[in-house]
C-alpha cells in the first residue's frame, strides 16, 4: 500500500517567504559584490590620473653654460716658521748676574754683550800668571843671549823655553775663563723676553734670552714623495697664515731634506720668505701653496652640479627637442664625467663635457634621465675660484 505526502497548509504558506529571503541574500550580494568592483575600478582610474599628472609636471631647475678656463697645477702643504738663525742664549758657567746689557725685545748686533757674571778673583788670578808668564819670558830671553857667549848650557835654555810657553798658555785658560761669564750675540736679530735677574744665581746652561733672526724666515713644511718631482728649489710660493687673514707672503723653495721619511713617505721642503718689518715669528702654523706645471685650458664648472654616485660622477646637460604637439622642450639628460683638480668653488671636467653644453646647477635632485624641465636662472650657485668666507 503506496501513500503519498500531502504537504500541510502551514507548510505551504511559509514557502514563498523561503524564496524571498534566498532572493534578497542573492540582492545584497550583488550590491557588495557590484560596490567593491566599482571601488576598485575608481581606485585605478584615480592613481592612473594622479601618475599622468605627475608625469606632465616639469620640474623648474637653474642652468648655465660650462666654460673654458686657464688651470695651474697647484699643491697645498702645511708647515711651520722658522728663524734663519735662531738659538736660546746660556753660559757653560755659572755664576752670580753682576750685570745684564740688554732689554726684552730689543734688536742686538753680532758680537753685543748682553749679560755679565761676577768675575769674584778671576782677574787678579790673570795678573798673578801674566806676571808669572812676564818673569818666564824675561828669563827666556835672556838665557838666549847668554848662549850666543857660551854662558848658559843649552838644557838651560829649553828648560826655561818650556817655563814661558806653560805660563802663557795658563795665562791665555784664566782669560777664557773669565770670557766664559760673558754672553755676547752670536749673530744679529731680535731678543726675545729676559730669563734672569739681576743679583741672581744662575746655573751653567739657564736660557738667559732668546735671539731669533726675523728677516729672512724660513717656512718647512711636507709634501708627498710622488710630488718630488713636481717641484724645484726656486720655485714660487705662497703662504697665509692665521694671524694675517686675506695677506699672503711670497717666497721661493730654497731646499730639501736628503731623505724621505720611512714611516709616512713625505718629503721635508723649506721656503725662504721676506719678513723685513718681523711680523712672522719662528713657530707660526702656515699653509703653503704652490703653482707647478704649464697652464692648461680646461672645461669649468660648479661643483654643485656634480653628482657622484657609485656608477661614477655625472651632469644633467639640457637637449632641445621637440614633443607630441611639435612644440620646443627642455630635456635633461644625464651625463658621465670624469672630474679633474677642485679649485674655490669650481672643479675642472677632463672628459664629458665642452664648452657648448648647457648644464643643470640646481634641482637635480628632482630628475631623472630624459625628464623634460622649465629654466629657471634667477638664482644660480656660487662659482667663484677663490672664494672668501662672508658674514651674514
Amino acid at each position: 500500500m503506496i501513500s503519498l505526502y500531502v504537504p500541510s497548509e502551514t507548510a505551504i504558506r511559509h514557502r514563498p517567504r523561503v524564496w524571498l529571503r534566498l532572493g534578497l541574500m542573492l540582492l545584497v550580494m550583488a550590491l557588495l559584490a557590484g560596490g567593491l568592483i566599482g571601488f576598485h575600478l575608481f581606485k585605478a582610474g584615480a592613481l592612473t590620473q594622479m601618475i599622468a599628472n605627475i608625469n606632465a609636471a616639469q620640474p623648474t631647475v637653474s642652468t648655465m653654460a660650462a666654460t673654458i678656463e686657464p688651470w695651474q697645477m697647484t699643491m697645498t702643504a702645511v708647515g711651520s716658521l722658522r728663524a734663519s738663525n735662531g738659538a736660546d742664549l746660556a753660559l757653560e758657567v755659572g755664576g752670580v748676574v753682576d750685570d745684564i746689557a740688554f732689554e726684552s725685545g730689543q734688536d742686538v748686533a753680532a758680537g753685543g754683550v748682553l749679560l755679565r757674571l761676577r768675575l769674584n778673583d778671576d782677574e787678579a788670578k790673570l795678573q798673578q800668571l801674566q806676571a808669572t808668564a812676564d818673569v818666564d819670558a824675561t828669563t827666556y830671553r835672556r838665557d838666549v843671549r847668554e848662549l850666543r857667549s857660551q854662558g848658559v848650557a843649552q838644557s838651560t835654555v829649553d828648560t826655561d823655553a818650556g817655563d814661558y810657553k806653560v805660563a802663557g798658555a795658563a795665562v791665555v785658560a784664566q782669560q777664557a775663563v773669565i770670557d766664559e761669564k760673558t754672553l755676547s750675540a752670536p749673530f744679529a736679530g731680535q731678543l726675545g723676553l729676559r730669563q734672569v735677574d739681576l743679583g741672581q744665581y744662575m746655573a751653567a746652561g739657564t736660557t738667559v734670552v732668546t735671539l731669533q733672526a726675523l728677516d729672512p724666515m724660513f717656512v718647512d713644511f711636507y709634501v708627498p714623495q710622488k710630488a718630488r718631482g713636481q717641484i724645484a728649489v726656486g720655485l714660487k710660493v705662497a703662504v697665509t697664515l692665521d694671524a694675517f687673514p686675506g695677506k699672503s707672503f711670497g717666497g721661493a723653495v730654497s731646499a730639501f731634506n736628503s731623505k724621505v721619511d720611512s714611516s709616512s713617505r713625505m718629503l721635508e721642503v723649506r721656503a725662504t720668505i721676506a719678513n723685513p718689518d718681523g711680523a712672522l715669528l719662528p713657530g707660526m702654523f702656515a699653509t703653503v701653496t704652490m703653482s707647478s706645471g704649464p697652464v692648461q685650458s680646461l672645461v669649468t664648472i660648479p661643483q654643485t652640479t656634480v653628482a657622484y654616485d657609485s656608477y661614477g660622477s655625472l651632469v644633467y646637460v639640457i637637449h632641445s627637442s621637440a614633443d607630441a604637439n611639435g612644440q620646443q622642450q627642455n630635456i635633461a639628460r644625464q651625463q658621465f664625467v670624469t672630474t679633474g683638480a677642485t679649485r674655490g668653488d669650481q672643479v675642472s671636467i677632463l672628459r664629458g663635457l665642452t664648452s657648448r653644453d648647457s648644464i643643470v646647477t640646481s634641482g637635480q635632485l628632482k630628475l631623472h634621465n630624459n625628464m623634460a624641465v622649465k629654466i629657471d636662472n634667477s638664482v644660480q650657485p656660487t662659482d667663484d675660484a677663490n672664494p672668501v668666507p662672508q658674514d651674514h
